[in-house]
């Protein structure tokens, strides 16, 4: 038995919830079900919402997150430490770093990681003007807190070497056994690389 074709707005809508992370067909329809039927006041919000945040939102000029002007809140706050960049590769990672309350410099994000075989190189990352950024003659320390993916590690590589080719220095965020954790519950991988990152006592 064949479908019904949609209508034409509806299948619009359809194909635009489908631009999301980890959303299919039938989640995205089923969205677009549900805020058709049963909240069409929700969807004029959502519709608003994103629509204001596209046109309001843009890259700030020292960090390269979202902001409504030049520079954000955070970058322009003259009691963060300066001489420290943190590099993450989204803006979600960077309120993660915020939100641990243990990072008091500055940041600029990525907006992405190297993934040569999607066609993302340094060149569609900007990466110049992170160098620009962090050879400003104040930044002393580059912290790479990019993630511990394939694609993070191979982004932290490549920085790392160009950072340090021009005198700055680069250090990688530590990986390790995380906080109140027993070791017999954690993965082997994790367990490798805290005796690998392992530190003298105190």
């Amino acid at each position: 038995m064949t479908a019904l074709p949609e209508p034409e707005p509806l299948q619009a809508l359809i194909d635009a919830l489908r631009r999301l992370p980890g959303v299919g067909i039938r989640s995205a329809r089923r969205m677009a079900y549900h805020l058709l039927q049963h909240d069409r006041h929700g969807a004029e919000q959502l519709g608003h919402a994103l629509a204001h945040a596209v046109h309001a939102l843009r890259h700030c000029a020292r960090c390269n997150g979202f902001t409504e002007h030049d520079i954000c809140e955070t970058g322009s706050n003259s009691k963060r430490d300066a001489s420290l960049l943190c590099v993450v590769d989204t803006p979600a990672d960077q309120n993660t770093i915020e939100g641990s309350h243990g990072y008091s410099g500055l940041y600029y994000v990525l907006m992405g990681r190297l993934a040569p075989l999607e066609g993302v190189g340094p060149a569609e990352l900007h990466f110049d003007r992170l160098i620009q950024r962090a050879t400003d003659g104040v930044v002393q320390e580059v912290i790479l807190a990019t993630n511990f993916t394939a694609e993070g590690e191979t982004t932290a590589h490549y920085l790392s070497e160009v950072l340090q080719a021009r005198g700055l220095k680069v250090s990688r965020l530590a990986r390790g056994v995380p906080a109140g954790s027993e070791l017999e519950y954690v993965d082997a991988g994790t367990v490798a690389w805290a005796l690998m990152e392992r530190r003298q006592t105190f």
